[in-house]
């Protein structure tokens, strides 16, 4: 007979769990920036507050970052910004819920191609049959195919982000190497972000909006997460986020009115538990974006 959870394992899965709201409710809030500022200059205003919050959650471990390999965090900001440019720009085209699900096939595809076991076969099956439901080939009515294809590639730099963060964390002190990969990542994309934002990024209510969206989606989850690993098994990390499809598509429902039809609840539900699945045994965590 398995035991129950310990409190140290339960207050390490409500962490998780709390990072996974705050970055899905942080993503929701940026939605309402886009017609205000656009797009491009949200993912700006998110970036640049996002890094000044991990620059202050580094604090003294920056001094010891000086020496780390310059290449690797240089390419984890790039693939930072390419995931945060084309995710916000596909939340832009469809439901929070269903592109943090096509966005999810990221990590997915990372845990399978890490193994040898032919039942993660199975997984990779579960989360194909998951995709085609959900956009009906890419085809269906209601469907936008952009949205679609710009969640895939939000994926596939996530996969690449995940690669990197096991190198870069294993050569920076503490957060150091996600603070500098997301100055990087905030510079590459403040050309687009001021242009398109103008004057209008300087209006208080926008920063401020843009300020809390950083601290939701990098500051708060980069934080509990770092605390969370240090309680919980991988498998059992992986698992909990596996999860954020479904809290991503609850917080869009309830915070954004954005209705999911049964097809599509029963799709998510798919990919969600190719994700458990796959992610269970996975060797390295699914960090979320700095």
């Amino acid at each position: 007979m398995t035991a129950p959870p310990g409190p140290r394992v339960r207050v390490a899965a409500a962490m998780a769990m709390t990072s996974i709201v705050s970055v899905q409710c942080g993503a929701a809030l940026a939605t309402t920036l886009f017609a205000e500022i656009g797009t491009q200059a949200t993912v700006f205003v998110r970036a640049a507050t996002g890094a000044l919050a991990l620059l202050a959650l580094a604090g003294g471990s920056l001094r010891a970052a000086r020496g780390g390999p310059l290449r690797e965090v240089v390419l984890f900001g790039l693939a930072l910004a390419g995931m945060s440019v084309s995710f916000y720009a596909a939340i832009d085209r469809l439901p929070l819920g269903i592109a943090v699900t096509l966005e999810f096939t990221g990590p997915l595809a990372v845990a399978v191609l890490g193994s040898r076991r032919r039942r993660d076969l199975l997984w990779v099956g579960l989360a194909a049959a998951g995709i085609v439901l959900l956009t009906n080939g890419a085809g269906g009515e209601g469907v936008d195919a952009v949205g679609v294809a710009l969640a895939l590639v939000a994926g596939a730099f996530w996969g690449i982000y995940i690669l990197l963060s096991a190198r870069v964390g294993s050569s920076y002190p503490g957060v150091s190497g996600a603070a500098v990969a997301a100055v990087i990542a905030a510079v590459l994309v403040a050309p687009l972000g001021i242009a398109e934002g103008g004057g209008e990024l300087l209006v208080p209510g926008h920063l401020a909006l843009g300020l809390a969206v950083g601290v939701l989606t990098a500051a708060v989850p980069v934080g509990l997460e770092m605390e969370a690993l240090r309680r919980l098994p991988k498998a059992v990390f992986g698992v909990l986020m596996s999860l954020e499809p479904a809290i991503a598509a609850t917080v869009g429902f309830v915070a954004l009115s954005q209705d999911l039809s049964a097809t599509e609840v029963a799709a998510i539900g798919l990919v969600v538990c190719a994700c458990a699945g796959a992610l269970r045994s996975a060797t390295t965590p699914v960090p979320h974006d700095a």
